[in-house]
């Protein structure tokens, strides 16, 4: 791999070091150096540079968990204040244990009204939800409880 320059050896290998794996160094070597590379190059030169990719734990994948406001650990819930009154802790979510592809994490969630909805985190860490009412819109205060239930989930999983 006599391409790169020093520097930009150093550059991949500071990405490495950040936990990048070897699709984002692929990616990040095209956007932020303009130089263009095979997955397959890019893993020998991750081999070349003797750098050690960082293997981040897997969540575990054995069966849909399900929780509900009551579940949640009293410390992963928002300060008093933070809390909506009217919550009536009648919200609860499901995770897949196999995301639905072109996103990191799926699952689903049932409001206090009963309205089901369909939640997921794409590759870029944003959210999306499609309810099974077209237009509907949950309350504010059963979003809320579901952030917390989410987090509460996720911090579970080690996200």
């Amino acid at each position: 791999m006599s391409a790169l320059t020093t520097e930009q050896r150093t550059q991949v290998a500071r990405w490495v070091s950040e936990g990048a794996t070897l699709s984002q160094v692929q990616q990040r070597l095209q956007s932020e150096l303009g130089i263009s590379m095979t997955y397959m190059d890019v893993r020998f030169l991750v081999d070349d540079l003797n750098l050690t990719l960082i293997d981040k734990p897997e969540p575990k994948a054995e069966e849909a968990v399900t929780m509900k406001a009551a579940d949640v650990p009293a410390d992963a819930a928002p300060a008093p204040a933070a809390t909506a009154p009217g919550t009536t802790g009648k919200v609860s979510i499901s995770v897949d244990t196999i995301a639905q592809p072109g996103y990191m994490v799926t699952g689903s969630v049932i409001f206090s009204d009963g309205e089901k909805a369909m939640w997921a985190i794409d590759m870029e860490g944003r959210p999306r939800m499609s309810a099974t009412t077209p237009n509907y819109r949950p309350t504010p205060a059963d979003i809320q409880e579901f952030q917390v239930l989410l987090d509460a989930e996720f911090r579970k999983l080690g996200y």
